[in-house]
């Protein structure tokens, strides 16, 4: 049972004139503390948004009262890769994806990031008119227009990149460089966490690992990080995490992996040997971590089944050599043919049935969403490669390939310094036709899949890999515990009740089972239903 009592309503009806000790008191639960230890009967007692007690408090009042009866109280989760800010100013809904998985806090950005901006980036981002250069000014429009949960940035190398460089694969002069350098500490300096790279995607693809090197040398010289989606994630894994491992060498810089992955069958044995290279780092004394999201189906563009050096002049110029056919079948000849490269047609087995559509752009025809690509040729009346080429041409198609194994996910999950993210932007379901089911509901399928029904991982590991990991690993000493003087983001679920209900027939479906959350103290869910509450911040660095 749900029980929710406001305390101070009580005093005053028989007639206590005294202030309540407390904001919220949340007694008789199981708690969880965020650090891998066991569980225990322990109350939490809330003050002006810090946890100000944690014990026996059945002598305490509170403004508040929350009967946990039983449930676990854990501390709030954190999303490692929670997508962009930009649909939290948006609609304010959007957050409701992530509250709904006990999300309280995530962090944004991978190549791409919301500052800086200039000339060669503005009028707009996503729709929205840009009024912003630099994190500064876009953290304080964010936070006057106000959050439900807290959110982290970082500087994208891409967006520093795109900024001086532009679109092109071209390599960066001395002056060049120390014009993105200097980006990337403005960045630091304004609150970002660190500098992250995507270097699967065009124009994050163009850099070298030395000019890598460079743009973190600020971000490290500022307290930062640097995050990668890495140069490969399937057969040159390995001599990706070696990249990722020489910038942080080379910069003097924690090193953390999005998504640790490695895709396509021939490469799922590499999962083993990649978790190890990353051990050995860590036992030679670098700060390397990783995170992982519980599915074996990634997300991305339909376009990066194609080499992204056809992309070096620019996606548009490309894009318009599609309609020739000689050029469809040059093309197809290099997907089938070549691996010298991340080829995600041999991922999936070199087959369109295993490649599900989860978005299409505004040209294209939105019932071929959840159709494989083979069966969108099929209703198109073309052929399957016919069908892809349409529909990279068309433009934003995003797909979901069955990549991984469950097999990996369960050596990754076992790995001390492996975290979780939802690798999804904040999401409302009326406003979207389709998304991965991960922006629902990857953080509740880790407790329901992997804890409950699959002993993957004991409870507290996997509350620990959701909490306290992630924040060390993002500098939020103040947060990802149950501890007197942190900030009170916690959460009351039932451990056998919590789940997952989006798949990808169905995604746009929120999880189920966190009966009250708190942001800052304040609540954000309560008895199971979001209260439209912003008490969130932009946490600084």
């Amino acid at each position: 049972m749900r029980t929710l009592i406001r305390f101070s309503l009580l005093l005053l009806a028989f007639g206590c004139q005294s202030a309540p000790q407390y904001d919220v008191v949340i007694t008789g639960g199981t708690l969880i503390d965020g650090t891998g230890a066991a569980p225990r009967d322990a109350d939490v007692a809330i003050r002006d948004g810090v946890i100000e007690e944690v014990g026996d408090l059945s002598g305490a009042n509170a403004a508040l009262v929350i009967e946990a009866d039983g449930r676990v109280v854990s501390p709030g989760f954190i999303d490692l890769m929670g997508g962009s800010s930009l649909p939290l100013l948006l609609d304010p809904v959007t957050a409701d994806s992530k509250l709904y998985q006990g999300i309280t806090t995530m962090m944004v950005g991978e190549g791409a990031s919301l500052a800086p901006q200039s000339e060669q980036t503005f009028p707009e981002v996503d729709g929205v008119n840009v009024t912003w250069e630099r994190y500064s000014e876009y953290f304080q429009i964010l936070e006057s227009n106000g959050v439900a949960l807290n959110v982290v940035h970082n500087v994208g190398a891409a967006q520093v990149r795109r900024i001086v460089l532009g679109d092109e694969d071209v390599a960066p002069t001395e002056e060049q460089l120390a014009a993105m350098k200097e980006l990337v500490a403005q960045a630091m300096e304004d609150g970002a966490v660190g500098l992250s790279t995507s270097l699967i995607y065009p124009p994050g693809t163009y850099a070298s690992t030395e000019e890598i090197i460079e743009l973190a040398k600020p971000a490290a010289a500022r307290g930062g990080v640097y995050f990668t989606h890495m140069r490969n994630e399937s057969n040159q894994v390995l001599e990706a995490i070696d990249e990722a491992l020489a910038v942080g060498r080379g910069a003097e810089i924690p090193v953390h992996i999005y998504h640790l992955k490695a895709a396509g069958e021939e490469n799922w044995p590499l999962m083993e040997p990649a978790l190890a290279k990353i051990q050995e780092a860590i036992d030679g004394g670098m700060e390397v971590t990783a995170d992982i999201y519980p599915y074996i189906r990634n997300g991305i563009g339909l376009g990066s089944f194609l080499h992204p050096r056809h992309y070096a002049h620019g996606a548009e110029s490309f894009l318009a050599t599609l309609s020739d056919d000689a050029v469809r079948a040059r093309l197809r000849e290099e997907v089938e043919q070549t691996s010298d490269w991340e080829n995600w047609y041999r991922h999936v087995g070199m087959s369109w049935d295993n490649v599900l559509i989860s978005r299409v752009g505004e040209s294209s025809d939105p019932e071929l969403v959840g159709l494989s690509i083979h069966e969108a040729g099929e209703k198109r009346g073309v052929d399957a490669w016919d069908a892809f080429f349409d529909l990279v041409q068309e433009g934003g198609c995003g797909v979901n390939p069955k990549s991984m194994s469950e097999e990996q996910k369960h050596l990754a999950m076992r790995a001390p310094f492996v975290a979780f993210d939802n690798d999804s932007s904040p999401t409302n379901p009326a406003s979207v036709k389709s998304s991965h089911p991960r922006a629902f509901g990857a953080f509740p399928r880790v407790l329901a899949k992997y804890v409950r029904e699959e002993n993957v991982i004991p409870l507290p590991e996997a509350i620990r890999k959701l909490t306290s990991l992630p924040a060390t690993i993002l500098r939020l000493e103040d947060r990802g515990r149950i501890e007197p003087g942190l900030q009170a983001d916690v959460l009351v679920f039932d451990p056998d009740q919590i789940r997952d209900t989006a798949t990808f027939k169905e995604p746009l479906s929120y999880s189920e089972g966190i009966d009250f959350a708190l942001v800052n103290g304040t609540l954000v869910i309560e008895d199971g239903e979001t209260t439209g509450a912003r008490p969130g911040h932009v946490l600084r660095h």
